[in-house]
């Protein structure tokens, strides 16, 4: 017997490890391509971790101000804030420094992308309902705080696009009535610009916001593990089993081939595809603005509804609530607020509080996933009303114009994209699908798991 056979046995012998591993290596696994979703956020974070270490060893989120002796020949002398200037560095003098900066940002924009598409599933799906609340709000959490490490970590380098943002984002900060002066200080560190805000972001960025995460992660993967997935209604499947592939050799193999894919998109878009060239902006002086400018996607809605929203403030009880307040603070908490009770909504419309181990189709549900589309629908008109001033450069038209007709685009088109969906979805529910389901049975797999084979 070799030592580490021998350690392992000596492990066990005190912690009964060999059942947990024999259960959780067998453990079956759907194989329908839907259920893979959820992955692409978990690898796309541990690239994250991996990439942002590399950049914090580098980076000095020091607003002092230096003079710039480097590479880039167009802003020699120019006074710059160090954490400018380290970004600087990062990019033209460290080995693989501007690689590993736009790894680090695609993979930021693909993780937020796969959590809103995994949570787009969920919902068309009904796999939040009971008993998979929780999970449902933690994912809901998850997005919020994914949303906020993106910004924080856009927000240090400290050129004009981002100074720009950060500007935006105080301003909405001091239109909370009562609160907005103490919360504005406590990002800021004293009154805007402040000397502590690159630190402080820096702090959130690199400490607690992924400390936040890798929590929330691993929670809903134990609760995963724990409820077991559900799955889509088929041959042998009930409310009472789960039909899949093992663990190991099968979904093992197929998830380090999905790591791999991953790792290779992120890194073909950093190797071949420019983002955030910070040298282009310059450096950030609180009296510059640059047009067109936009935020990262994920937080174009944000963006596109401060653009569009009322231009009226009201004074209650000796406060004022300003114009930002109702697009960009209101809004945003009403869409959170609603996401994180939706499970309970969903079974008191339906009146059903059973427990489903079972998904809908989504053509089952016509009113859930009608709403689903006009509520994308409706983030979308948003998201592209956050680049209004970019459209009115390229289309020659007035970018009043423009705005107005996103105004209107968000009433109208969410309501049509509703009609529509709910007319198709209940056409084919009435139809019984497009195709008949194929005729399949269930055979049992070397790995001790089953697997479909299709019938004539």
């Amino acid at each position: 017997m070799t030592l580490v056979e021998r350690g392992l046995l000596w492990i066990d012998d005190r912690l009964g490890t060999a059942h947990f591993v024999r259960h959780a290596l067998r453990k079956a696994f759907p194989d329908h391509w839907s259920f893979m979703l959820g992955e692409i956020n978990l690898y796309a974070f541990i690239v994250l971790l991996g990439t942002g270490t590399f950049l914090a060893f580098f980076f000095d989120p020091n607003l002092s101000k230096i003079a710039y002796h480097g590479p880039y020949r167009l802003l020699d002398g120019a006074m710059l804030s160090q954490a400018f200037a380290s970004t600087m560095r990062l990019s033209f003098e460290v080995n693989a420094g501007l690689l590993v900066r736009q790894i680090h940002h695609w993979t930021a924009l693909l993780f937020v992308a796969g959590i809103c598409v995994h949570m787009g599933r969920v919902f068309f799906t009904g796999a939040f309902r009971k008993p998979r609340e929780i999970n449902w709000v933690i994912g809901v959490l998850l997005l919020g705080v994914a949303l906020f490490e993106g910004f924080c970590g856009y927000s240090l380098p400290d050129d004009l696009l981002s100074g720009t943002g950060l500007r935006i984002a105080i301003s909405v900060l001091l239109s909370v009535p009562v609160a907005g002066t103490w919360l504005s200080f406590l990002l800021a560190g004293g009154a805007y610009p402040a000397a502590q805000l690159i630190e402080r972001l820096f702090v959130v960025h690199v400490y607690l916001a992924p400390a936040a995460i890798a929590s929330l992660i691993a929670l809903h993967l134990a609760i995963v593990w724990r409820q077991k997935h559900a799955q889509f209604p088929g041959a042998g499947r009930t409310e009472h089993n789960v039909i899949g592939s093992p663990f190991v050799p099968n979904y093992a193999a197929k998830s380090i081939a999905r790591f791999l894919a991953v790792i290779a998109v992120v890194t073909a878009l950093g190797a071949l595809a420019q983002i955030n060239p910070v040298w282009l902006w310059g450096p950030y002086d609180p009296w510059i603005a640059t047009s067109p400018a936009q935020p990262d996607w994920y937080l174009g809605w944000v963006e596109g509804a401060l653009r569009m929203g009322p231009s009226f403030a009201l004074h209650l009880w000796g406060h004022t609530v300003p114009s930002p307040f109702w697009p960009a603070v209101l809004l945003p908490c009403v869409v959170f607020a609603v996401l994180l009770v939706w499970p309970w909504i969903d079974a008191a419309l339906r009146k059903d509080r059973r427990s489903h181990q079972l998904l809908d189709n989504p053509r089952d549900v016509p009113w859930r996933t009608a709403l689903g589309v006009a509520i994308f629908v409706f983030a979308l008109g948003l998201t592209l009303a956050g680049s209004d001033d970019v459209q009115a450069r390229y289309l020659h038209l007035p970018v009043t114009a423009i705005t107005q007709f996103y105004r209107f685009f968000c009433i109208v088109a969410p309501l049509v994209g509703f009609a529509i969906a709910y007319a198709v979805a209940a056409e084919l529910r009435a139809r019984g699908g497009v195709t008949p389901a194929p005729r399949v049975r269930l055979r049992r797999n070397a790995g001790g798991g089953f697997d479909e084979e299709s019938l004539p």
